[in-house]
This record gives C-alpha cells, sequence and structure tokens, in this order.
C-alpha cells in the first residue's frame, strides 16, 4: 500500500519496484500473491482509510505500508501523519498481517527541522509498534552522486532504472518477515 512512488507513476506497467517484488519472490521460489493498493498522490489519511476494505476483500499475510512522502509535500502535520500510520499498523497486525513500514525523507529546503522529526516518525513507530523497517525507500537513489539521472523531469518520481535499486532497499527487510 503506497503512492506514487509504488504506484509506477510515470512509467510502463510492470516496470515498479512492486512489480519487480513480484518477479523477486518467484525467482526465490516464494509462494506469494502481490497485490498493488498503491494510489498516486495518497497520503496517510487515505491509505489508512482504504486500509480496512483492502484488508477484509484481500485477507493478506503481509502488509507494505509506503505512505507519506504527500504528507510532507502538502506540510500536513507530524501528528497526523504518526497518528495514521500507527493506527495502520495496528489494525494490520490486529489482524495477524505482518508489516513492513518504508521511510521517506523530505527534500532539505523544507529545513534541518522538519527534515529529521519528519524522518523519525517511521522509526519511532516502528521501533514502538515492534515492526520492519526501511528506513529510506530511495537510499542510493535519493542521495547518489549523481541523482538527477535517477528521476523523472520532476524530479519527485524515479526513472524505471532506480526502480530495481528500490526493490534492493525493501527486500532485505521483506525477506526477514517472509520466513
Amino acid at each position: 500500500m503506497g503512492d506514487s512512488l509504488s504506484a509506477e507513476y510515470g512509467l510502463k506497467r510492470g516496470s515498479g519496484w512492486v512489480a519487480l517484488l513480484e518477479n523477486k519472490l518467484r525467482a526465490e521460489k516464494i509462494q506469494a500473491r502481490v497485490i498493488n493498493a498503491s494510489i498516486s498522490g495518497d497520503t496517510t489519511s487515505g491509505g489508512r482509510s482504504r486500509l480496512p476494505a483492502l484488508l477484509a476483500q484481500h485477507r493478506p499475510t503481509h502488509l507494505i505500508i509506503e505512505l507519506g512522502a504527500n504528507d510532507a509535500l502538502r506540510g500536513l502535520p507530524l501528528e497526523s501523519t504518526r497518528e495514521n500510520l500507527s493506527q495502520m499498523v495496528r489494525s494490520a497486525r490486529a489482524a495477524g498481517i505482518q508489516v513492513l513500514l518504508v521511510g521517506m525523507q523530505v527534500p532539505p529546503n523544507y529545513g534541518q527541522d522538519y527534515s529529521t522529526r519528519f524522518f523519525a516518525v517511521f522509526s519511532s513507530i516502528a521501533k514502538s509498534q515492534k515492526v520492519a523497517l526501511v528506513p529510506f525507500l530511495l537510499k542510493d537513489v535519493a542521495d547518489a552522486p549523481d541523482s538527477l539521472r535517477l528521476f523523472q523531469a520532476d524530479r519527485i518520481h524515479p526513472r524505471e532504472e532506480a526502480h530495481p535499486i528500490l526493490l534492493a532497499n525493501v527486500w532485505p527487510e521483506l525477506k526477514k518477515i517472509l520466513k
């Protein structure tokens, strides 16, 4: 469950990290079906409101939550982001679902204080609720020496060639909770 970073925004279908995950699971001979419930532009509030119906419909054993970037881009209060993500994790865990929370960072123009506090939201939730965490989905993409080559013209959404890196950031933590 995520936003445009997981919904293949600006990419040809089947080339984003979630589609690559399905291929990785097959290659690892892990019997799993991947449902991409990501929506471009989604916020943690939107994800929180959609989650109960999705859990009832699909009855997953694992849930990857990749939300929060649009909250930051819209300047939404950090406490709302924290509460929405926390409630999503609690709901999933109450249903017996393993959760992987995927963290995000905001560009430096948001100021050091906001950036630090936003980044800390994800680790504090993971720690307090004892769920797996990918600290930064865009590691080795947004912080790469020549990062602009890995982004679409909007400088927000990764290009197709960056998505294997995103999967490489998610896979080690996901693999731990698949066992």
